[in-house]
């Protein structure tokens, strides 16, 4: 092997260019030439490749979001698309490509391997629901991140004897709010996982307030059927029969940004460096992730698609905990 390629797709995240970084600079130690595709699929499709040094990658492991941009491609879905790409790849002699992305962006991974195409991918979501690591990339930044906007918040709340609403990034998996809740001690949490309604909403804060506590929390996921705005719009319509204001705060994509934590630079720089030795050792279609500590490689073919369920007896923990 001479030359490999890096992308990254899906929403960005801190951690990313620290794993960019570690595929780089692993590369190189291999011998090989290493370049970047930018904007994702899209770039993949498009020939938007940049050949990568040390150097450039320098810097890089503190910054937030992707140096190599990210991009949605529909047409990657497409038969044509995806020749379009193997045959930019093959045009420049690249043997293998390294993912960093989510669940969509591992079903491309997948669908390029089974064409033939040498793929090694790294588990990167902030809703931590791909199968094949324990956490991902991202998820303990965005973790702390929501968690101190709770903290502030509920300082707020006490001083003025008021419930909050917080909506974390959560469209289809929970996981973010269940651990921001559980972390920041709210009285309510509501998942995409969990019909809810919102008077038991409403009357859990308020039997907060009459168990003494000066602050009510709710952490809402904002793929939940009862998001923030459809609790607030119900908080409004009652107001005089609940007693108390409802104010919401959406963090939204301030999640995703900023510099990442000490634990995704260092997990990301496993990852990277876990992908460029397999592809070393002639192994890929496989998706690296953390396993009980350790880097380790699951198939594509057991990951793409396939989403890690919540463990949703952690939401009873956090009901008898808020008491």
């Amino acid at each position: 092997m001479k030359r490999i390629a890096v992308l990254t797709s899906g929403g960005d995240a801190p951690g990313m260019n620290a794993a960019i970084r570690a595929v780089v600079r692993g590369g190189l130690e291999q011998g090989w030439e290493v370049f970047g595709v930018r904007q994702g699929y899209a770039g993949l499709m498009g020939g938007d490749f940049v050949s990568l040094s040390a150097r450039d990658v320098g810097g890089i492991i503190q910054q937030g979001g992707t140096v190599l941009g990210s991009a949605r491609a529909p047409e990657f879905k497409t038969e044509e698309g995806r020749k379009q790409a193997l045959a930019n790849l093959e045009a420049r002699g690249v043997e293998a490509l390294v993912v960093i992305g989510g669940g969509g962006s591992q079903s491309g991974a997948y669908v390029l391997s089974r064409m033939g195409f040498p793929v090694v991918g790294v588990a990167s979501t902030i809703d931590n629901d791909l199968y094949g690591s324990e956490t991902t990339i991202r998820v303990d930044t965005a973790l702390n991140i929501a968690l101190e906007a709770i903290d502030r918040l509920k300082v707020t709340a006490s001083s003025h004897h008021r419930a909050f609403l917080v909506e974390v990034m959560g469209r289809d998996c929970g996981y973010l709010a269940l651990m921001a809740g559980i972390a920041g001690g709210a009285e309510v949490i509501v998942l995409p996982e969990v019909e809810s309604d919102p008077e038991e909403v409403i009357e859990t804060l308020k039997a907060a307030y009459r168990r003494g506590k000066a602050h009510a929390i709710a952490v809402v996921a904002e793929g939940a059927t009862n998001n923030a705005n459809e609790l607030m719009l119900y908080a409004q319509e009652n107001q005089k029969r609940i007693g108390f204001d409802l104010r919401v705060t959406i963090l939204g994509h301030v999640q995703r940004g900023g510099m990442p934590g000490a634990f995704d630079r260092l997990l990301a720089t496993r990852l990277g460096v876990g992908a460029v030795e397999r592809l070393a050792g002639g192994e890929h279609g496989v998706l690296m992730g953390l396993i009980r500590g350790e880097i380790l490689a699951t198939p594509l073919d057991e990951a793409a698609g396939r989403k890690k369920p919540l463990d949703l007896g952690l939401l009873e923990m956090a009901r008898v905990l808020a008491k």
